[in-house]
């Protein structure tokens, strides 16, 4: 492999075994990252453009004082985490191509309503609604990402879904910097009222788009954009994995198991070492440097130097995601943000005895943080792929939890009176920081540990060999008693051979339209596979 070659795979991973795979992959990404990168830029566009708003005119506008901003964000935070595990699980028996387009709509229409806002209390019931609306929007595009993608290619995909958000809250910067110079009084209106004007108008055409283009998991998939070949490999491509059911038995079959647990307490800590760009200390820090006559920035430069934060987000997201799917260590980033923050959080306690480059730096280094998104992310649909609905339950749990901790820990930690120093938000971030590494370090010796005991039995898929697995099939199977572990196996081997004979179904559709010799390696390597896992069970056996 050459050089150049080498690099393609670090980067964005092995190339498909054939031409059928690659057009496929095309597809895949253009189809669902673009509609979710889309769908989740429009969404924290949305979101952003009340920060933005709020240091360009709307606090004066609105009469607003005091920690309103963090009231209509807590608001906001409800309804987005009251609706997002209901969302996740309507998403199991509603199609995604149906509740992705109609929320992305929905939340547009009210952005732009928050145009008409004449008080803090108007912008907590729209922002209420909103975030509501919102609430499938990140935890659902990870549960597609993890539904379409092989484990080495979800870390880079999530990334790229992650950095959205980023180059949203860019944009929404510029976007309001601009509209304050060029818009600001235009047809009698505010500079921050076409913010949401224009905002809500970049979002309804995307959800327009969802709905003509979106083709739901491959499961679910009928749309005229895949062929009939291309469907079946979809599904052939990834592990295959038992069949799980919604039923009354989710919840125990989640709470019983240590990753609804131990990863919703991570990205309860993840989500609040993200405090000092979620919160948008540093626009709020500069505000204040002006408020006080210690530096003469204007709107522009508010809504402008704070971007380069995001910017280092994206890196810290997309170099990670390349890291992580590379060595299949997601655990690491953790570690990474928990020094790094423990770093920006003292610069920022100590600002009087550096420089306003030394601070600059400080809040530039906070933007590290927000890489737990892309890993953490990817690691629970690695370790929840055995289970569909625990994986929608845990992905959606993860980002509840969060956010219900950020509806109080803002106000408490963080309100925009403590600036410019924050001392209890910076000392909370430094307590967290250990936390983090305890958490991470205990979700990695459990992982492992599942790991051994999978291959202890032997199949080549582990994730379909996890202990309890063939126990979680029904309720009835659930209240059993014995046998569990030779049901496990017989589970796992049932769930391997379904796949091949799907794989094999697959190829022979795209043999059909593309020839032999295209797909003949990898039926080949198929098959050596099966003679593998045969061997291994005659062994375990």
């Amino acid at each position: 492999m050459g050089f150049w070659a080498k690099v393609r795979t670090v980067a964005w991973g092995a190339p498909p075994a054939t031409r059928a795979e690659a057009k496929l992959l095309v597809k895949i990404d253009w189809f669902i990252l673009s509609f979710i990168c889309l769908m989740y830029f429009s969404n924290y566009l949305d979101r952003a453009n009340l920060q933005a708003a709020y240091v360009s005119g709307m606090r004066e506008a609105l009469d607003m004082e005091g920690n309103d901003l963090n009231k209509v964000n807590t608001v906001f935070t409800v309804g987005y985490t009251v609706a997002m595990v209901p969302q996740n699980l309507l998403l199991q028996v509603v199609s995604a191509r149906l509740v992705f387009p109609v929320m992305t709509v929905t939340w547009g229409a009210l952005t732009m309503a928050t145009a008409a806002a004449q008080s803090t209390s108007h912008l907590c019931v729209i922002r209420f609604f909103q975030g509501m609306a919102e609430a499938s929007t990140f935890v659902g595009a990870h549960y597609i990402i993890g539904a379409w993608y092989r484990e080495k290619e979800v870390a880079k995909r999530a990334a790229i879904f992650s950095s959205a958000a980023q180059v949203a809250t860019l944009f929404s910067g510029v976007l309001q910097a601009r509209i304050y110079t060029s818009m600001n009084g235009l047809h009698g209106l505010e500079g921050f009222r076409w913010l949401f004007i224009i905002c809500g108008a970049i979002t309804i055409p995307i959800g327009i788009y969802g709905w003509c283009c979106f083709p739901d998991t491959p499961e679910r998939n009928r749309s005229i954009v895949f062929s009939k070949a291309e469907r079946e490999l979809a599904m052939a491509r990834i592990p295959p994995r038992p069949d799980t059911k919604l039923d009354r038995t989710v919840f125990r079959r989640v709470l019983g198991r240590w990753r609804w647990w131990v990863m919703s307490l991570i990205w309860i800590v993840g989500g609040e070492l993200e405090s000092v760009g979620s919160n948008a200390l540093m626009a709020l820090w500069m505000k204040h440097q002006v408020a006080t006559g210690a530096e003469s920035w204007n709107v522009p430069n508010i809504n402008y130097y704070p971007q380069g934060a995001t910017a280092v987000a994206v890196v810290a997201l997309l170099g990670t995601a390349v890291w992580t799917d590379w060595t299949g260590k997601r655990h690491h980033v953790n570690l990474v943000i928990a020094a790094v923050m423990v770093v920006s959080a003292v610069l920022i306690l100590c600002q009087d005895q550096i420089s306003k480059a030394g601070v600059f730096f400080a809040f530039y280094l906070a933007g590290i943080s927000y890489a737990g998104q892309a890993s953490n992310f990817a690691w629970a649909n690695d370790i929840c792929k055995s289970d569909e609905q625990e994986r929608a339950v845990v992905l959606a749990s993860m980002n509840m939890w969060s956010n219900a901790f950020n509806a109080w820990w803002s106000i408490v930690f963080f309100p925009a009176n403590d600036a410019p120093k924050w001392e209890r938000g910076m000392i909370s971030i430094i307590v967290l920081c250990p936390v983090m590494v305890g958490l991470t370090s205990l979700a990695r010796y459990l992982q492992l540990r599942d790991q051994r005991r999978a291959r202890a039995l032997g199949p080549a898929d582990e994730a379909a060999a996890l202990p309890s697995l063939a126990r979680t099939q029904s309720g009835a199977d659930l209240e059993g008693e014995g046998g569990g572990e030779g049901r496990d196996e017989a589970a796992s081997v049932k769930v391997e051979e379904e796949g091949d004979e799907k794989e094999e179904e697959a190829l022979d559709l795209v043999e059909e339209e593309e020839g032999e010799g295209d797909v003949g390696a990898r039926r080949e390597r198929g098959r050596r596979g099966r003679a593998g896992r045969g061997e291994s069970l005659e062994l375990a056996e």
